[in-house]
């Protein structure tokens, strides 16, 4: 990677002009602390952990929220809970190089899309604001939880108490703590996905902060609708250009998806911008792995 824009990224991630935007590329060197198994972040690794190993019909590996909603129907929502409460929950795994780093630098506003914990941890003993993403509530029109985190422990709070000064950390896509939340299975994607272009999925504060942000993709392909368009909506009004994106091997959809939305592609994996500050000499550290 060209030395200057290193520079001027890891400074716009530093004073908050550039968003990171975490996709399951980053975790790739995430590991069980008791068995040494790979944390499964990508489609394909979470389809054959939720099911014990075996891989599903080519329809249904297609994306794990196709398999996800196949489960839903045969054995229920809380199936599905229960094994994401369990694989990011309950397992102890090893820190990901990505989020030792984030959590040196610290940007006010970070945008990710696992469901894993790592990115809380990261935060942690720093008061912030935690916003998952959830879908299929009548309780109100919402489609997000907000959680204040005071230093030490979080609470839930409405919207409208949220102190817009604090770091935000979103994760549209959920996560087991502080109160399990997630988008998971085709029909929680349809309805956040309908809400969010609604602009019910993000909260008031969050709509006038990225004014004219840019962002920066790491770990983040793009080869599957629903990524897409959830990044679509969560980077509107940014800034021109609309960021960056670190992918090797970029497909012709990706490449096409990000000429659109005015994003600059850099045929370089996220150890490329990091190597100095982790020790990472490579990108087959951590690979951001295509789905």
């Amino acid at each position: 990677m060209n030395p200057e824009l290193r520079t001027r990224l890891i400074a716009g991630l530093k004073d908050g002009s550039i968003v990171p935007c975490l996709g399951p590329g980053v975790l790739a060197d995430v590991v069980s602390t008791a068995t040494g198994a790979a944390l499964p972040a990508t489609s394909e690794q979470l389809i054959l952990a939720m099911n014990g190993g075996k891989p599903m019909s080519p329809k249904l590996m297609y994306e794990f929220s196709r398999a996800a909603m196949n489960v839903e129907l045969k054995r229920g929502r809380a199936a599905v809970t229960r094994f994401l409460d369990s694989t990011y929950g309950a397992t102890h795994w090893t820190r990901a190089a990505l989020h030792d780093w984030l959590r040196a630098i610290r940007p006010p506003y970070v945008i990710d899309i696992n469901r894993d914990t790592q990115l809380l941890d990261s935060y942690a003993g720093v008061p912030h604001t935690l916003i998952l993403g959830c879908a299929r509530i009548v309780a109100n029109g919402y489609r997000f939880r907000l959680f204040k985190h005071d230093g030490s422990t979080y609470s839930e709070t409405a919207p409208d108490e949220a102190d817009p000064g604090l770091p935000v950390l979103f994760k549209p896509m959920g996560a087991p703590r502080p109160k399990a939340s997630y988008i998971a299975s085709d029909a929680d994607y349809v309805d956040y996905i309908t809400e969010l272009m609604g602009g019910f999925a993000v909260p008031a504060f969050i709509k006038a902060r990225r004014r004219g942000k840019r962002y920066l993709l790491l770990g983040l392909r793009l080869n599957r609708d629903t990524e897409r368009m959830v990044l679509a909506d969560l980077i509107y009004a940014a800034g021109s250009p609309a960021g960056w994106a670190l992918i090797e091997d970029a497909t012709d959809k990706e490449r096409r998806f990000l000429k659109k939305h005015n994003i600059e592609m850099i045929d370089a994996d996220f150890p490329a911008l990091i190597a100095e500050a982790t020790g990472l000499s490579s990108p087959s550290s951590c690979r951001n792995t295509k789905r």
